[in-house]
This record gives structure tokens, C-alpha cells and sequence, in this order.
């Protein structure tokens, strides 16, 4: 079990991610540290949480650019709703906007589904319509932290059994996921679509529902991030989360997400998304400036994708054979 794990891309993926924790420690040996290290994962929580939505749309042969504009969305509602309802329980105003990510994720389902239209037209459309809607009904205005309520902004940050609850929230969405794709049918049929689509439909798999499922799901998590992304950082605005889709995307594809489908893991996904947390933590400490974090983040996508080609090149047989040297 354990040297098969070692020939995996996953295993390489935490090999680079120890090797890169490593060298960052020779400038700053304090960013090693358990808590260091406890407030990196704090930190790529909530990429995480995107990260595992956008990589079952990934999967199944799609793509969702709107991902982060559904964030800024439900961000933004959760925010207008705890100033216009101080007294609203925060457990109301987070199944609202889950509810509400969930909708904005299945429009797009419903449009790639029974519409045809393609999934990158679809989303990239969309981002723009959703980005419309919150300065529509925020009136291009900023919602500030005096202006919400001491609940809505605490939950993330109250600390249980040691962690931050934003933490524990990327921890069960995690385990959540990786018991859908393991043990139940849905998280297979998101493979076996993205996998070899004809062939699913054979084995009595509706291709078209499955990818509505995958938009939806992720939906809900953008849902979920919006709450969180408002309520931790105490503000919401027109761009929250602006380009934040790509680094989304950029995780999925350095954790060994096929573009072209079928191929992941949960655990991929998790890599990817810290590998880009301690990038972005790791800039600041050795002295690095944060403009570079974009080109070393393509650096690290375009090395995923070659890796990934190479990986997942059919091999072939080889049917004719080059001929020796008569003797």
C-alpha cells in the first residue's frame, strides 16, 4: 500500500509541497512551526472548500468560471441580511445563502444540461450577470464591520478543540467528500461521466444530470465560502473574491485534476490548494514581492499540466519494431 502511494502523483505533490515548507524554513524557521503551519491551513480554508466544488465539475468534463462571483453573491446577501435583520440566528442566514449558491450553481447545471450550451460559455456569462446582481442590490456600497453584528463575524474565528471553526469547516467538507466519491454512487458516476461519457450512458448513468449535480454541489460550497469570506475579513463589496475563480482552478490543475475529466482525488485537490496557501503565506516571510505570486502560481500550473499530459498519455502498442544490423 505504501510504495504504492509513493508512485502517485499525490505522493510527488507532498513530497514538493514538504521540500518547498523546507526551503522557506532556511530563511524563516519559525514558519515550520505547528502554529505557523495551523494558520496556513487557516489561511487556504476557504480554497480548499472551492477548490473541492470546482474539482468535481472539473471531473466530469466541465468547468465553472462564476464560481467565485456565486461567492461575492452570497457574500454579499449574508451581509445585507444580518444588517437589515441584526437579531436573524447566523445558522438562518448560512442555509439561506447555501440555498442561494446552490440555485446559482444549478442555473448553470441547467443551462450546460438541457440548453447545450457549452460549460466555459455558460460560466463565463454568468460570472458576469452575478457580479451585476450585488451592485444591483448593494448600490455599489460597502457593508463594513461596524455595521454587522458580533455573532456574524465570530463564528469563523471562535476556536474549537484548538482550531478555528473556518478550519473545521474545510476539514468536513473534506471528509464529506472524499465519503461521496468513495462510497457512493454519485461520486462515481461523477468519474465514470467525466471518465468515458459514452460509456456511462450504457451503464444507465444520465450524463447531463450528473454534471447538473456537480455545478449544484458546488454551488453550495461557494454558497458556504460567501458566509465565511464575508464574516472572517468583516467586509463585503462589489469585488469580493475578484480573479479568485483562477486560483481555484490553478489548484485543481497543480493537484492533478485532468482538464480533460475523469481523473483526481480529494487529497489531490487539498495538495493543490496548500501548495498555493504557502506560496502566498511564504512570499511576504523570505522578502519575495506578492506580485510574484501570479507568475510562480502559472509557473506551478503550466509544470501541472505537462506533468499531468505525460502522466496520462495512453501508452499504445507497439506494433512495428525497428530492425537490427543483419549479421
Amino acid at each position: 500500500m505504501l510504495r504504492r502511494f509513493a508512485l502517485t502523483r499525490e505522493a510527488a505533490l507532498l513530497a514538493a509541497l514538504v521540500a518547498l515548507c523546507l526551503l522557506i524554513a532556511t530563511r524563516f524557521s519559525g514558519f515550520i512551526a505547528p502554529a505557523n503551519l495551523g494558520r496556513v491551513f487557516n489561511d487556504s480554508a476557504l480554497l480548499i472548500i472551492l477548490t473541492l466544488g470546482q474539482m468535481i465539475v472539473i471531473v466530469t468534463r466541465c468547468i465553472d468560471l462564476s464560481v467565485a462571483a456565486n461567492l461575492a453573491l452570497c457574500g454579499m446577501v449574508a451581509a445585507l441580511l444580518n444588517v437589515a435583520f441584526p437579531g436573524l440566528p447566523v445558522i438562518m442566514i448560512i442555509t439561506a445563502v447555501v440555498l442561494l449558491g446552490s440555485l446559482l450553481g444549478a442555473f448553470n447545471g441547467i443551462l450546460v444540461w438541457k440548453v447545450g450550451i457549452p460549460p466555459i460559455v455558460v460560466t463565463l456569462g454568468t460570472l458576469t450577470i452575478y457580479r451585476g446582481i450585488i451592485f444591483l442590490i448593494s448600490d455599489g456600497a460597502w457593508v463594513n464591520s461596524h455595521e454587522m453584528s458580533a455573532p456574524f463575524k465570530a463564528l469563523p474565528r471562535a476556536v474549537f478543540l484548538g482550531l478555528p471553526v473556518l478550519s473545521w469547516c474545510a476539514i468536513l467538507c473534506v471528509a464529506g467528500f472524499a465519503l461521496m466519491i468513495a462510497r457512493t454512487p454519485l461520486g462515481r458516476s461523477f468519474f465514470a461521466v467525466g471518465g468515458n461519457p459514452h460509456a456511462a450512458v450504457y451503464t444507465g448513468i444520465n450524463v447531463g444530470r450528473t454534471q447538473f449535480m456537480a455545478f449544484t454541489i458546488a454551488g453550495a460550497l461557494a454558497g458556504l465560502t460567501g458566509y465565511l469570506w464575508v464574516s472572517r475579513y468583516a467586509v463585503a463589496y462589489v469585488d469580493i473574491a475578484g480573479g479568485f475563480e483562477l486560483d481555484v482552478i490553478a489548484a485543481c490543475v497543480i493537484g492533478g485534476i485532468s482538464i480533460a475529466g475523469g481523473i483526481g482525488s480529494v487529497f489531490g485537490a487539498v495538495l493543490g490548494a496548500l501548495f498555493l496557501g504557502v506560496i502566498k503565506n511564504a512570499l511576504p516571510v523570505v522578502d519575495i514581492s506578492p506580485f510574484w505570486q501570479m507568475a510562480i502560481s502559472g509557473a506551478a500550473i503550466i509544470v501541472a499540466v505537462i506533468l499531468n499530459s505525460r502522466s496520462n498519455r495512453p501508452k499504445g502498442r507497439l506494433i512495428l519494431r525497428t530492425a537490427g544490423p543483419k549479421t
